[in-house]
């Protein structure tokens, strides 16, 4: 009963807004039965506790003094897959004793969601399709497979699985952020916001609407209507980091560099091995000059990405590697530059930017005639590239003047049987006297080095789906 009691007062102090309050009686309720899964799925779902804090609960849950031992290790394995995963997705790993577990749908559920916090939409959406094709409306795993659908662009089968979904459940507000995602995903921002709006006024806490609502805004430049989204999603989802970083990237979008690298902060602190929030960071650094900081933040989210997944395989982190490249190039290490560039171009190979990025360190080491090749092939794929277009300009200039015209040729030229060695001088000497002699720049090194990095431009945004 006291169980049950604290589990409504906490009911009632969420719907009075009062969130600290709801969050100890949940907890009450928790420490009191270890059963009252209810309290828990509240805390989780309506992100009131950061990861860390949901660990530190579930460790302090007395499981021992109030389970049988054949239910301790499956109590807690159970509680344990509906914690945070973005924060550093890992291999989801079952106890030898819990292998009937595997084929259990909420388990397989957690396995989807960490394929998409790895950037793996395609097999996150393979899992979710056998899921809700076993049970079409599977509630935790609507959101991730409607998720994956918009990162994959897969507007026909969202589609058909918003009508399905508003048929059926009309009261349910993962039915109309169904809706609202598809049209965000047909470019239709106005009737994305009515849909998305209705989907928040059925349930105020439903975060995926919240933050799907802010980037219909962001998506139009609209940074101010974006920005009060994303803080009323702040304010709903204290635990959760989402919000804090898109916030940070709008800052960053309007020049606003200090509040930006505030709120990534803040981000970071809740969710300490996110790559996405570590490279941001990484961005805001770059844009400051602080090359060695830039570079290290890159290659922490690099390491965080690689630690969860056996190797890069998702489009996503093609801006990650590039970034990286950008950072060596300024510190001068351009060979590590290059390595990573190539990385890049093997998961996005049709990037003209990377293929922009090699090129200028190549001319940056005086391989005129392999950057000329790689301005090339960007501008082969994207004409009014007008970086790519300066520098071809410059190396070609650069690679004629370093060109011998006359290559393979002897220094003594036979003289021509109809004239004397006499006439041969005297019309080499007149064409030397009145030609005019083109001397190539001493300085056109330093100007390839000292190029502008308005030029090269760093790559900012990292699409995020901000279902968790």
């Amino acid at each position: 009963m006291e169980s049950s009691a604290c589990l409504l007062k906490g009911k009632v102090y969420e719907a009075m807004d009062n969130r600290a309050l709801a969050v100890d009686s949940f907890t009450a309720a928790l420490r009191q039965d270890v059963y009252c899964y209810e309290a828990f799925e509240l805390l989780v779902h309506h992100h009131m506790l950061s990861a860390e804090e949901e660990k530190q609960l579930l460790d302090s849950l007395p499981f021992s003094s109030q389970c049988p031992e054949d239910e301790i290790e499956l109590l807690r394995f159970v509680y344990s897959m509906k914690l945070k995963k973005y924060d550093k997705p890992s291999q989801l790993s079952i106890p030898s004793s819990m292998g009937l577990l595997g084929e259990n749908m909420d388990i397989v559920v957690n396995l989807a969601e960490r394929h998409y916090y790895n950037c793996e939409f395609r097999a996150c959406l393979n899992i979710t399709s056998e899921v809700l094709h076993k049970d079409p409306y599977h509630s935790d795993c609507l959101p991730v497979h409607i998720a994956c659908l918009v990162e994959l662009q897969k507007a026909n089968d969202l589609f058909y699985l918003a009508h399905k979904l508003v048929d059926l459940y009309p009261e349910k507000p993962v039915a109309w952020f169904a809706v609202g995602c598809y049209y965000l995903l047909v470019k239709k921002n106005d009737a994305a916001r009515q849909y998305l709006s209705k989907a928040t006024s059925l349930d105020r806490v439903y975060g995926p609407a919240w933050l799907a609502y802010g980037h219909s805004f962001a998506i139009e430049n609209e940074h101010d209507q974006a920005m009060a989204a994303y803080f009323k999603a702040s304010q709903l989802m204290k635990g959760c980091h989402l919000p804090l970083l898109y916030i940070g990237l709008e800052y960053g979008l309007t020049n606003n560099s200090k509040l930006a690298d505030r709120f990534f902060s803040q981000a970071l602190a809740i969710a300490p091995k996110d790559p996405f929030v570590l490279h941001e960071m990484g961005v805001v650094a770059f844009q400051n000059e602080d090359w060695e900081a830039a570079k290290k933040y890159f290659v922490e989210a690099l390491d965080s990405v690689q630690s969860g997944q056996q190797g890069l395989s998702s489009e996503k982190w093609e801006p990650l590697l590039n970034n990286i490249g950008h950072a060596c190039r300024k510190l001068k290490k351009y060979t590590e530059a290059l390595d990573h560039h190539r990385r890049a171009l093997i998961l996005s190979p049709r990037n003209p930017s990377t293929y922009s990025a090699m090129g200028y360190v190549h001319s940056l080491l005086g391989n005129y005639a392999v950057a000329i090749d790689y301005f090339h092939k960007a501008l082969g794929l994207r004409r009014d590239d007008t970086f790519s277009t300066n520098m071809l300009e410059k190396c070609m200039q650069q690679l004629l003047y370093d060109l011998d015209p006359c290559e393979d040729v002897p220094d003594d030229l036979p003289i021509p049987a109809n004239r004397t060695a006499g006439d041969s001088e005297e019309i080499i000497t007149e064409s030397v006297e009145t030609s005019d002699v083109v001397v190539a720049p001493s300085n056109l090194s330093s100007v390839l080095a000292d190029a502008s990095d308005s030029d090269m431009a760093l790559e900012v945004s990292m699409d995020l789906e901000g279902s968790d």
